[in-house]
């Protein structure tokens, strides 16, 4: 099973024979506005063990929850992997195509796999008891779902409820933290990767109920998360004028983003997203073909034919400065088959 990801900017400049800042990285989805970050690294004390008392007041701050609904962990990922560990059941409904990090953990703890089409098939019933994963705003194409009749459907049918909100920082729609007032059994996972353009600093946060929470903290190790990473994270939560303009800048250049796909002549089709990439669905070439006729442009996108209910034609661009969507929007104008 191939589960790459985007943003291998190290090996595409290698491939090149240029320097890795000299590619115009679309492929990955990391927000290409960054918060203010004044911190000293060379003041901060190493000499002894982290403590996380302030970095998780922060970050319970930020979603409004009690600390004890938050666990923390060295990254999304790891967090995914910590939870596949720590379920009891061994079904999965995964509602793809998703982030393929949930289908390596299914199979690496031997879970027993149901993919659900998103595209054709959201109707399709679960298995009582089982683990649902849904991820919302969905990856690779960007769709937010209103979920409320799909979490009836998995409450009625018991099931252990994991909804990935990594990207919903970048909308203005609601999170489902509120369904932890009527439901126990429900897990909502925070990256702070994304929104806060943070990739190498690893934190990922899981909120649930306190008891869920005391349960999931006992199977961890005490110390995970490095001084740097808690001290840059709490540094960057104070920047007070970050999320509007950040908000406001992806929104403004996806658009220049959509505009410049839909006027490119081999597309098929473009979604609409409320995150901050954009899927594509090319004509007449396939994801390889176009990668390849972009990097004279030294552009990188996310070929997406490894995403379950996907082909050859299907890749994933991400939303960055406007600098950056012109040298595509030019890439684009001179391709001809």
């Amino acid at each position: 099973m191939n589960f790459t990801h985007g943003g291998d900017i190290k090996g595409f400049a290698l491939d090149l024979g240029c320097t890795q800042e000299e590619v115009v990285d679309l492929s990955s989805n990391i927000n290409f506005i960054k918060p203010k970050n004044k911190i000293d690294f060379n003041a901060l004390d190493i000499s002894s063990y982290p403590g996380y008392e302030e970095l998780y007041r922060s970050i319970a701050a930020l979603y409004d929850v009690d600390t004890r609904q938050i666990e923390l962990f060295n990254g999304g990922s790891s967090a995914i992997f910590s939870l596949f560990r720590h379920f009891k059941t061994k079904d999965v409904s995964i509602y793809s195509p998703a982030y393929l990090e949930y289908k390596k953990a299914a199979v690496t703890f031997g879970y027993r796999i149901e993919l659900i089409n998103r595209f054709t098939d959201m109707d399709r019933p679960v298995k009582e008891g089982s683990l649902v994963v849904f991820v919302n705003p969905s990856t690779p194409e960007g769709t937010f779902y209103e979920i409320d009749t799909l979490m009836k459907q998995w409450i009625e049918k018991k099931c252990t409820i994991l909804i990935d909100e990594s990207f919903l920082d970048f909308t203005p729609y609601p999170s489902a933290l509120k369904y932890l007032q009527s439901y126990d059994d429900i897990y909502i996972l925070k990256s702070m990767t994304k929104f806060y353009s943070s990739a190498g600093i690893r934190i990922g946060a899981v909120i649930s109920s306190k008891e869920n929470i005391q349960e999931l903290k006992q199977t961890q190790p005490l110390w995970k998360i490095s001084q740097f990473d808690s001290h840059y994270i709490q540094e960057m939560l104070k920047d007070e004028e970050f999320t509007d303009i950040s908000k406001t800048l992806n929104t403004l250049n996806k658009e220049y983003l959509i505009k410049i796909l839909q006027e490119f002549r081999y597309t098929q089709q473009v979604f609409d997203s409320s995150a901050n990439f954009v899927l594509l669905q090319l004509k007449g070439m396939d994801a390889q073909t176009f990668q390849e006729l972009l990097k004279p442009y030294r552009i990188m996108v996310r070929d997406c034919s490894n995403f379950d209910f996907l082909d050859k034609s299907y890749v994933r661009i991400a939303v960055k400065s406007t600098d950056d969507l012109e040298k595509l929007a030019i890439g684009l104008q001179n391709i001809v088959l």
